[in-house]
């Protein structure tokens, strides 16, 4: 619409050679100008300021207004509309006046009067003829309307510049097709599976060639208007492009240049994406050939250790051998090793995923040194035992025949149990022969491979020696054996069975839950090896790694390897075959109640771990591993991740146990809950006793640590000062308490304060030993205390519990270790019953009133020790006893 309303303003653009370069708008003359709408002649002359450069536009503007046949109101009218609506910047008007003598007089008048009027800050030349033009415009830039010799068609003007324009759209859209397209391929993120990955480089491969296409049209557009602009320099030799087509040129080679510019930018950000989106490809099928030889892998390694390295016989042996051999023939190895391969030549090809594929070909190694080897252990234990079999079944059938060949009635008389005998060792002589000198030896050392037959024969001789020796020996008197009497362990209540019901399997959300959680926790737990400990014996980031760090990977990590091969190689596979029986859940967790123990060491070795990271977590070198393992979080909230595990599983046990009543299963559901609650406590507990301070001794050397615990203690020794007697009694110290299996030992609580958070330590005191440890369950006027005595009462601790539950659990708890401490002793004496005897003292003791009745047992060490075993229970009041409190019972032997 501009161009078609500049027909009626017909516009020259020439840089004025030899003056200041400035371009030149002419309003030729036209009856209908005056006609022209406002918004028409505002847009226009916009339009026409706005193509020449910026540094021509800058110089100003001249204006040539051609008036001779007009009257001097077209003059004011074009002055007026010029002065209110010319955006840019003006340096002369010049203004062929009116050429008729009374509309020329009239102008020099009108032009005096109104020149204010226009409010233009640029001179206003009024000129009489067109050789006054000329000594302000040369010629040769002016048309031949106005005197000059410039060839220009304001119709082809018109046409360049519309296919100028159009050629100008056509690029900027292209190029905000291209930016689309590349801001989508950015924001494109990677598949995870093979289809998906081939669908979209199809996809995006399919836009890309279409914007080619689009890219070539325009090119082609651009090329072709290109020659028309040119097509005039070439009809002659002579003949040059005027100062437009010259502009007309420029503009269209510089929008070819952009156009050109910006395909080779676009061409350079596909060729990187279509390489990162073919890597992708090949990162998708190498993991899904992983999956799949890994599943091989494991198959044939469950297969290679569910192969038994024990046979029977010798044919079963070589049979065995056999299935091993046909075992590392199978094409799984082979094809683990070349995928292996495969990804390092992927590595090789600087790929994006580097990362990702190098711990796949490192672990298709190990599996398949690991299967090597355990094939070269089995090959070489078969082997032995096939060598054993052979010479040993030989051997066995001669020895048999020698036993069955012995008459029984000749034996029993010392002469003929010697002559056997004789035989026998003779027999056994010829061992040497064989290889076979230390029968004993070898049925101990390869009793695995040895068959049933070859220990019955080995415990043949054996037994046939030993009775050939007593009837050969003279025995003066005949042995009666006395079996010792049956004691009766403390009565313990017997563990209650829930009925079981067949049906069909509870749980089963909460089953998938688990599973789920736990194969991402093996994930994180994998990340954290690969990603940070594994990172630390790189050479390539060792400049990066804090001093502090240098030889403490175990006190970062503590055993977290050792947690993690155990979720990844047995627990994660064993609660996936609960998958569809959640019933055996339970019985899963008890099976490995001894492996999740390791939790115990990792978190006795947490806050040493925490300290380190304090010190050295802000490097660059663990920014940089969690920027390669692209993790939101840092290193420490990983490590807490195995404490935080530990305490969910008795959650989702709990949560198992709602929903599978009078089902299958549940009293191991039970068990294993309890098992993983004394899990957690132990865990807690072990907590509080790495920080006591001031023991001498051994902590590991005290046994299982059983309770731990802050109380008010008081003394009452015997050995201790009236006066300090009785303000111990009125005056409680706090003490910590940690009872183990041999010692109890007293401590105090104090609070140390770190960097972060307040850390308590305990500081040793006193300790007891068990051995010499007695009980009194209740103390006359608060019935959360308890007594625990040492020596015969010569030293008594009153121990007061905060809660009636406490003081029940440990009241109970250092029972067991008494009455464990009791059967143990029971146990040893046993043995040498009819070479000592054992006497236990029964007493009864009357204390405070005779409300209370204690029964005290006290059983003697070989070493002397003395073992105090006290039940106190409530009874009605007894009367007095006439001279003491104890009575002591006659002495009863065991």
């Amino acid at each position: 619409h501009f161009l078609t309303c500049s027909s009626r303003i017909r516009a020259v653009y020439v840089q004025i050679i030899g003056k200041d370069g400035a371009p030149i708008i002419t309003f030729p003359e036209y009856s209908g100008f005056g006609d022209l709408l406002d918004e028409d002649f505002q847009n226009v002359v916009t339009y026409l300021t706005s193509i020449p450069s910026l540094d021509a536009a800058s110089i100003g503007f001249v204006i040539i207004i051609d008036r001779r046949r007009d009257k001097w109101s077209s003059v004011k009218a074009s002055l007026t509309r010029i002065a209110g609506a010319f955006p840019g910047n003006l340096q002369l008007v010049l203004v062929l006046r009116p050429s008729r003598f009374f509309q020329r007089a009239v102008a020099d008048i009108g032009i005096k009067l109104h020149r204010d009027d226009f409010k233009m800050k640029v001179p206003i030349v009024m000129l009489n003829s067109l050789s006054d033009l000329h000594g302000y415009v040369d010629k040769g830039q002016l048309t031949c309307e106005l005197g000059g010799n410039l060839e220009y068609c304001h119709s082809q003007w018109i046409h360049h510049r519309t296919a100028i324009e159009n050629f100008a759209v056509t690029v900027k859209t292209t190029a905000q097709m291209l930016q689309m397209f590349g801001t989508d391929l950015a924001e494109t993120e990677l598949p995870n599976d093979v289809q998906y990955t081939k669908d979209l480089l199809t996809t995006h491969t399919e836009k890309h060639d279409k914007l080619k296409d689009e890219l070539k049209l325009a090119m082609q557009q651009g090329t072709t208007l290109l020659g028309c602009i040119k097509e005039q320099a070439a009809k002659s030799e002579n003949h040059k492009l005027n100062p437009d087509e010259m502009e007309n040129q420029t503009t269209v080679e510089r929008l070819l240049a952009q156009l050109d510019e910006t395909e080779n930018a676009f061409q350079q950000f596909w060729s990187k994406h279509h390489l990162k989106l073919e890597q992708c490809l090949q990162l998708r099928h190498f993991e899904h050939d992983f999956r799949e030889v890994k599943v091989s892998l494991d198959s044939l390694m469950d297969t290679l250790t569910s192969l038994s390295d024990i046979g029977d016989c010798v044919t079963r042996v070589e049979m065995l051998l056999n299935d091993l051999n046909t075992l590392e023939e199978k094409e799984s190895l082979e094809k683990a090793q070349l995928h292996a391969l495969h990804g390092d030549q992927l590595i090789q090809s600087n790929h994006y995923a580097v990362d990702s594929i190098r711990p796949k070909c490192v672990e298709l190694r190990r599996i398949c040194d690991d299967f090597t080897n355990e094939a070269k252990k089995k090959y070489d234990i078969l082997s032995k035992s096939n060598q054993i079999h052979k010479g040993m079944d030989k051997w066995c059938e001669s020895g048999v025949y020698l036993l069955a060949s012995q008459a029984v009635d000749k034996c029993q008389s010392q002469d003929g149990a010697e002559a056997a005998l004789q035989d026998i060792e003779k027999f056994l002589e010829t061992a040497k022969e064989n290889q076979l000198s230390d029968l004993k030896t070898i049925h101990n050392q390869y009793e695995l491979v040895l068959n049933a037959e070859v220990k019955v024969c080995t415990e043949m001789f054996e037994k046939r020696q030993v009775s050939l020796k007593k009837l050969s020996a003279k025995q003066t008197r005949p042995v009666q054996p006395v079996a010792p009497r049956p004691e009766s362990s403390p009565n313990r209540p017997a563990p209650s069975k829930t009925p079981r019901t067949t049906g069909p399997a509870p749980g089963k959300h909460i089953m998938n839950e688990l599973i789920e959680t736990e194969r991402l926790y093996v994930e994180e737990l994998q990340s954290i090896m690969e990603g940070y400990a594994a990172e630390l014996d790189n050479t390539e980031l060792s400049p990066l790694i804090p001093t502090a760090l240098e030889n403490k990977k175990d006190v970062l990590f503590g055993n977290l390897p050792e947690i993690y091969e155990f979720h990844n190689r047995t627990f994660f596979k064993e609660l996936e075959n609960c998958m569809e029986r959640p019933e055996l859940v339970g019985t899963c967790f008890l099976k490995r109640k001894e492996e999740l123990q390791i939790y115990e060491k990792y978190c006795q070795n947490k806050p040493r771990s925490e300290a380190l990271w304090r010190q050295c977590g802000d490097s660059l070198f663990f920014q940089e591993c969690q920027k390669k393992l692209d993790h939101k979080l840092s290193l420490d909230a990983y490590l807490l991740k195995p404490v935080q595990r530990i305490t969910k599983y008795q959650l989702m046990l709990k949560e198992m146990l709602k929903c599978s009543k009078n089902q299958e299963g549940i009293a191991e559901l039970e068990e294993a809950l309890a098992t993983m609650l004394d899990i957690i406590k132990s865990v807690n507990d072990s907590m509080h006793q790495i920080a006591i301070t001031g023991f001498e001794g051994n902590l590991s050397e005290l046994g299982k640590l059983l309770m731990q615990g802050s109380f008010n203690v008081w003394t009452d020794h015997k050995k201790g000062h009236s006066k300090v007697k009785d303000l111990a009694r009125f005056k409680p110290m706090q003490r910590h308490l940690f009872l183990y299996n041999k010692m109890l030992l007293f401590c105090k609580k104090r609070e140390e304060t770190t960097d972060e958070k307040p850390s308590p330590s305990y500081s040793f005191k006193h300790s007891l030993k068990m051995s010499a440890v007695g009980i009194t369950e209740n103390v006359k006027g608060d019935i959360k205390k308890f007594e625990v005595w040492y020596n015969g009462r010569e030293e008594v601790y009153i121990i007061q519990a905060p809660s009636m539950d406490v003081k029940n659990m440990w009241v109970s708890e250092i029972r067991k270790v008494l009455t464990g401490q009791l059967e143990a002793c029971r146990g040893i004496q046993c043995v040498g019953v009819l070479s000592r005897h054992i006497q236990t003292t029964l007493s009864l003791i009357q204390v405070r009133g005779g409300r209370w009745t204690t029964v005290c047992e006290h059983i003697p060490d070989p070493d002397g020790t003395v073992h105090s075993l006290t039940y106190t229970h409530i009874h009605t009041p007894l009367p007095p006893p006439p001279s003491s409190s104890m009575h002591q019972s006659p002495t009863v032997p065991l």
